[in-house]
């Protein structure tokens, strides 16, 4: 969240960040009820000064008229305070939920848009991948090859789910080891995290106010199934204090991934590119204020690293102000080329929070003069491995229907090729 000092001094500032990304909040009553809650903090303080005060003069008291009558005065001010108290909680409440509904401001540069078809192109790297004959799309692949089984995943758990077998299985997991190794080299520390997160850590990340209906809640339990690693690594220092000297802290972070893609029916509901289960290995980081810009264009050239590595056309988008998610002060997506589609599709995306989630999460850092400051919190994507795997099958498949495995992951497994006949 943004801190209500900042909001107070540059209230302009935050409605026009609030209208870059699309979202209305109003501040005008925020600051109204801001001004409020401070003056009935300021009165519960002076009630608890008041008593304290006649605390002391009860003690000093040995007349028992005149101790009553300051006794008296005490308990109309206990229920002056109980009123107080009450109509603080009701202010606080409001001031609270309206401060948290205010998203990340976009940092200058980002561009202008409503949504994601005003995403701007920033470069395209590799040629669209060309066929002397005719490509078929990734499910006939898959299905002819006996990698991808959406049918029976539909029998056993529903629409939107799919069966990743033989040497598909067995590329997801060199696809991990290629981006463990590649981010290790940058100095991330690899980590497998839990996957059920509770819910004041995933109120922290930002993502509950808007977007929430994408996320699995388990109300028994009181627990959210995770979308994606970096929701559950961000509060892993949850009122923590980093010594200035240990940033950035970086980690990648291997998981499966749930969400209900809400609001998307109709779109890919065919095969496995949109669906409620999904494996990914994703980067995060925690870093100097002064260094997340950098520390945005060393995740978004990792992903780029990866993509090289891997030898399949891309383009890079800026995002607009808004398709931001709340937490996003600045992201950019990659997408890989498909051939069947025709179009680019989103493979990676890395973003910059800035302070917005160390501040919910109370995550700072202690200054070489011993003061604290929050963090910056950044994500990135090192593979979705579906989409990847996606885009594997796709751009490398042969005129005979076999697929060759991309140089990178062939180290990872024992085959080059993957073909119908396995036992040629």
């Amino acid at each position: 969240m943004l801190d209500i000092k900042f909001i107070r001094q540059n209230p302009d500032q935050v409605k026009e960040g609030c209208r870059k990304k699309q979202i209305k909040v109003d501040i005008d009553r925020l600051l109204e009820i801001d001004k409020k809650r401070k003056e009935l903090l300021l009165a519960l303080e002076d009630i608890r000064a008041q008593k304290n005060k006649a605390n002391d003069e009860i003690k000093q008291i040995h007349d028992k008229k005149e101790k009553e009558v300051v006794i008296l005065k005490m308990r109309e001010m206990d229920q002056g305070n109980d009123r107080l108290e009450v109509e603080f909680k009701e202010v606080d409440a409001e001031f609270q939920g309206l401060l948290r509904s205010i998203p990340n401001l976009p940092l200058e540069g980002v561009p202008e848009g409503k949504d994601d078809r005003e995403n701007k192109v920033i470069r395209t790297v590799g040629e669209r991948t060309q066929f002397d004959f005719t490509p078929q799309d990734y499910l006939e692949l898959g299905q002819s090859l006996d990698l991808i089984d959406t049918e029976r995943a539909g029998k056993t758990s529903g629409s939107r789910f799919g069966f990743l077998k033989n040497e598909a299985a067995l590329l997801e997991f060199a696809i991990v080891n290629l981006a463990m190794e590649t981010a290790a080299q940058h100095g991330f520390i690899p980590v497998v995290p839990p996957v059920l997160l509770k819910p004041e850590m995933m109120e922290g990340m930002g993502y509950v106010e808007r977007g929430g209906e994408e996320i699995y809640f388990l109300e028994k339990d009181n627990l959210y199934l995770i979308g994606t690693s970096e929701q559950m690594i961000g509060p892993m220092h949850a009122d923590e204090i980093f010594d200035e000297k240990n940033l950035p802290k970086r980690y990648i972070g291997f998981s499966s991934c749930f969400r209900r893609e809400a609001g998307s029916y109709g779109k890919d509901t065919r095969g496995i590119l949109r669906v409620h289960q999904f494996d990914k290995v994703e980067m995060f980081s925690f870093c100097l204020p002064e260094n997340s810009i950098k520390e945005h264009q060393l995740l978004l050239s990792i992903e780029e690293e990866l993509m090289g590595k891997l030898k399949l056309p891309y383009h890079v988008l800026q995002i607009c102000g808004g398709d931001l998610g709340d937490p996003a002060a600045a992201k950019y997506d990659v997408e890989a080329w498909l051939p069947s589609q025709e179009k680019y599709r989103e493979t990676h995306s890395t973003s910059n929070c800035t302070d917005y989630q160390a501040r919910r999460l109370n995550i700072r850092y202690r200054k070489k003069d011993g003061s604290l400051e929050f963090v910056h919190t950044l994500n990135g994507t090192a593979f979705a491995i579906g989409r990847t795997l996606i885009a594997i099958l796709e751009n490398c498949q042969q005129k005979d229907g076999s697929i060759k495995v991309p140089e990178a992951l062939q180290k990872y497994v024992s085959f080059k090729e993957i073909r119908r006949d396995r036992s040629s």
